[in-house]
């Protein structure tokens, strides 16, 4: 990703901020079919490691968890928007102006490490049900479903976990 230095955007606790916010990344990676892009929702550990750790599951049928150990990154992308010339657009040398776009990313680089451990997924799961349930008026936690449904789907799925190794950030507003 370029990124102008007027642009970049390096400090950890803010990235991780926009990853908490808008939680579903889009993991890229490199398999046997070359590139691939997988739309997870990613819990962000920021004291887990240095540049923080990024958990979340997905579907045993899907093909990604059998990465482990490969060259991922995850992009997150928080509020973005089109911005007229009419409205303060770009300006080429202070006498036009045009259109431009706003926006704010991370890019979350590391390697994907499966989890095919029950407990582990069962806890992420809490987690993040009561991250995403807290504003219900009823939330709902993995423990409200039959446990023989539970066991099922605990079966059905595969954690995934990334080291973050390197943190590329971008905040483009006018």
């Amino acid at each position: 990703m370029y990124i102008p230095a007027s642009t970049a955007e390096t400090r950890p606790a803010v990235l991780h901020a926009l990853m908490a916010a808008y939680p579903l990344g889009m993991l890229v990676s490199h398999g046997a079919g070359g590139l691939d892009a997988d739309h997870i929702p990613f819990e962000i550990a920021p004291d887990d490691a240095p540049l923080g750790v990024l958990r979340a599951h997905v579907a045993r049928a899907n093909p990604l968890w059998r990465n482990d150990g490969g060259a991922v990154m995850v992009v997150f992308r928080g509020e973005s928007g089109y911005v007229a010339p009419s409205a303060g657009g770009f300006s080429v040398d202070n006498t036009r102006v045009v259109p431009t776009w706003d926006y704010s990313v991370v890019h979350a680089h590391g390697r994907l490490r499966t989890v095919d451990d029950p407990a582990w997924i069962m806890a992420l799961l809490r987690r993040q049900s009561a991250v995403h349930e807290a504003a219900e008026r009823q939330p709902w936690s993995p423990d409200d479903a039959p446990p023989d449904y539970i066991e099922r789907l605990l079966k059905a799925i595969v954690g995934i976990e990334i080291v973050i190794e390197r943190l590329d950030g971008k905040n483009k507003s006018g």
